[in-house]
């Protein structure tokens, strides 16, 4: 199987698991991953991230495979008014 079939055939739902198995070292259920699980799933995130996910975080990786990292205007322009569900003030809460 090449790189581009395993990563289209990832699931949100399993990028989540890998997602987090990358950034805490164990699977969801608790067991550690292995050096090697560690390594190979790092390496699917950011696969998945490059062709995939269409990531609004901060730091993402292209399609090139070089690390992307958002200016704070670039964050702010995104997180405008338009997406907002709600604004509250101090005293509102």
């Amino acid at each position: 199987m090449n790189v581009d079939n395993l990563v289209s055939n990832i699931t949100p739902e399993v990028f989540e698991r890998l997602q987090y198995g990358a950034s805490t070292g164990r699977w969801p259920d608790g067991t550690e991953l292995t050096e090697a699980q560690k390594e190979q799933t790092v390496q699917l995130v950011m696969l998945y991230q490059a062709k995939v996910a269409k990531s609004n975080e901060q730091f993402t990786i292209n399609e090139n495979g070089e690390m992307v990292q958002k200016s704070k205007r670039e964050l702010q322009k995104e997180f405008k008014a338009e997406n907002e569900i709600a604004r509250f003030t101090e005293n509102d809460l």
